[in-house]
């Protein structure tokens, strides 16, 4: 059975916000069990297994009803309140066949029991007071094994068990004051700079941020019986939000696509979700119609691009169906957690954010080069184009002194809201687009996980990050799960490796130094490679010169050109690679590998119609250097290169080649 089609959402109404979340819900309940106790969407099994798939798919979809009952306070949703108290009645008895799984015999059911709490509490009058006492009970036992559960992982499921446990003490279950206050103490050491989180002990900045660590902060204040566990921490977390929110507006593409970095990716709109806490909880410093409108934007990109599908299901995938951009334990219900970007249904028809002054996203309306040192990035978004890109000095979803595989989703030089990162099997082991390397003579090619941050500045108007590495190379130990993190195994260093970013406009002057190489490792024998952006779709257009490589399709130019000498040339063509287009085309330089010596690279991402041809120009000079580049567009800048915080001087601690080739690569000095 076919959608009709849907409204769009940016300068919309909240009809039209209905509107979809109606027909999710309609086309979700076609696929629950007699019972109603599982939703189960087609598809192959997640690697939890079905039983866990049926309960991710009610509880997910459950939240969106819980949303869509409490909006509408109840009236005129008689069905879904019948539909969902059924599930309830039958998730949590023993002797259903599509009875919920439990705690005890899947970790997966911590998560889901978050939605379930939430959901519940959000419809408490209609639904859990309808309950007859039986269920109650057995519903509180379902839920209660959280209380003193030490196992749950230290990263965002810490919201789980506080939200879990703070509605058990609102119907007089079991709950444990030190376990939330360990938990919200534990969310407290995620805090960062400037509003930013990471999600856990690793430099883990991604999507979580913001619909986990941002949105259950603003959603648990407000469940029943939460203000004296709550005390005073509302202001700082909304000041947190505050600020991460002046950031996140300004990485949503002008076409409303997210940042296509970080795991869980399948989630699509629920990058949505931060904004809505945004305006749920009046932040100060974003006005309320420019928060609508961009939660509007990002649903309106995937609802216009086949998500949901005609079907009405949100498959495993970005835009259409692309089961490799889920991690390994999705499921068909997986995609459900998109739900929370559509949050903001929960607030009734008489709230002030349903009258105000529409405000367009901020790349609609200017240029934006910012840095956000949190996460070592600098953020680039050009208002010719529409396109936002990240280039990334800080973050690998790893902890310090660690040495494992990149992981594609994380430790790439940039992201953006145009581009993927490649997704295929080899992608996890051969670092290409957005990523400096070293390639030894078999071939195999270095990472730089965990890398060394070195900064992420605004230097009169150009954005300066850098990071170094040990670079390594690894023999990627069999896996049958990926969370997203790199893939770990033996690992074999091959030297350090610096790398520095400077950013302007849709250009990056990349520059790479290669800072000694270790203990018997011959660099004669190495090159360093620089790929450059992913372009994909249907027949990507490319071409090659001498030092020089480009990309063409949907509109856009993906370039590399080589600043410093006697680089080689090409474009990789990756086909079943990116969630984007069939076929993804890279442009890559490579240079003979030298140590001490820079090598740099003019690194293009933009539109068609808005790329500079002109030549660009790189002189680095002095002993504490300076790069001074003249641009595409004939901008001449100056900028130190020890501002990004990147070590003064090169380190020399192996031979470097001798003969022409080095002494032309060499960086001049005034």
């Amino acid at each position: 059975m076919a959608i009709p089609a849907l409204p769009r959402l940016a300068g919309g109404q909240r009809s039209d916000w209905l509107a979809v979340a109606d027909a999710l819900l309609d086309a979700a309940r076609r696929h629950a069990t007699p019972g109603h106790g599982r939703i189960v969407f087609p598809g192959a099994e997640g690697g939890y297994g079905a039983a866990v798939d049926g309960l991710e798919g009610f509880a997910r979809v459950f939240l969106l009803a819980g949303f869509r009952i409490a909006g509408a306070r109840g009236e005129g949703v008689d069905d879904l309140i019948a539909f969902f108290a059924e599930g309830v009645r039958t998730g949590v008895d023993p002797d259903a066949a599509d009875r919920w799984v439990r705690m005890d015999e899947h970790a997966q059911a911590k998560v889901e029991a978050a939605s379930l709490a939430l959901a519940l509490d959000l419809t408490r009058e209609w639904i859990w007071d309808s309950l007859d006492a039986q269920t109650q009970e057995r519903l509180v036992a379902y839920l209660a094994p959280v209380v003193g559960d030490a196992t749950y992982p230290q990263t965002n499921w810490v919201w789980f068990r506080i939200v879990v446990q703070t509605f058990l003490r609102s119907v007089g279950g079991p709950w444990s004051a030190d376990d939330i206050a360990a938990d919200l103490a534990r969310h407290d050491s995620f805090v960062r700079a400037d509003g930013w989180l990471s999600d856990g002990d690793e430099r883990a900045f991604d999507h979580y941020v913001g619909w986990a660590l941002h949105v259950y902060p603003v959603l648990w204040p407000r469940m029943t019986g939460a203000t004296d566990l709550v005390g005073d921490r509302t202001a700082g977390d909304v000041a947190r939000l505050d600020r991460f929110l002046q950031d996140a507006v300004r990485l949503i593409g002008a076409d409303g696509s997210p940042l296509l970095q970080g795991r869980s990716l399948i989630y699509r709109f629920a990058a949505a979700a931060p904004l809505w806490a945004g305006i749920i909880a009046e932040v100060p410093s974003t006005g309320a119609g420019r928060l609508l409108h961009a939660a509007g934007a990002v649903v309106d990109h995937f609802v216009t691009r086949g998500a949901p599908n005609a079907d009405g299901i949100l498959t495993l995938g970005w835009h259409g169906e692309w089961r490799s951009l889920a991690q390994s334990y999705s499921g068909p219900g997986s995609p459900y957690w998109a739900v929370k970007g559509l949050m903001g249904i929960a607030l009734p028809a008489d709230h002030p954010v349903w009258s105000a002054v529409d405000e367009p996203l901020p790349i609609a309306e200017a240029d934006d080069l910012r840095a956000i040192p949190a996460a070592g990035w600098i953020v680039s978004g050009t208002r010719a184009d529409g396109i936002v890109r990240v280039i990334n000095h800080g973050t690998d979803k790893a902890r310090p002194g660690t040495s494992t595989a990149d992981s594609p989703l994380y430790a790439r030089i940039s992201y953006s809201t145009a581009t993927a990162p490649l997704l295929d099997d080899l992608a996890w082991s051969d670092p290409l687009e957005q990523a400096v390397v070293l390639v030894d003579a078999a071939g195999r090619v270095t990472h730089r996980t965990a890398l060394e941050p070195l900064g992420a500045i605004v230097h009169e108007g150009v954005g300066v990050a850098a990071s170094a590495s040990d670079v390594h190379l690894v023999d990627i130990a069999p896996t049958t799960h990926r969370h997203g993190a790199g893939l770990a195994g033996a690992a074999q260093s091959l030297g350090r490796m610096t790398v520095t970013s400077l950013v302007r406009g849709a250009w990056e002057v990349r520059i790479a130094r290669l800072d000694h190489v270790a203990p018997g490792v011959d660099v004669d024998l190495l090159r360093v490679r620089m790929g450059g952006w992913a372009l994909a779709g249907a027949a990507p257009v490319h071409a090659t010169s001498t030092g020089a490589a480009e990309a063409h399709a949907n509109g856009r130019v993906s370039g590399i050109r080589a600043l410093t000498p006697e680089a080689t040339s090409r474009v990789t063509i990756r086909r079943g690679a990116s969630p984007l287009g069939d076929t993804a085309a890279i442009p890559v330089l490579t240079w003979d590998a030298v140590v001490g010596v820079r090598f740099a690279g003019l690194v293009t991402l933009a539109g068609a119609s808005t790329a500079e041809a002109a030549e660009t120009l790189l002189e680095i000079v002095g002993d504490e250097p300076v790069a001074v580049v003249t641009w595409p567009d004939g901008l001449s800048t100056r900028t130190p290169l020890t501002d990004s915080g990147a070590p003064r001087g090169a380190h020399r601690h192996s031979r470097a080649r001798s003969g022409a080739r080095h002494a032309i690569a060499k960086e001049q000095h005034a």
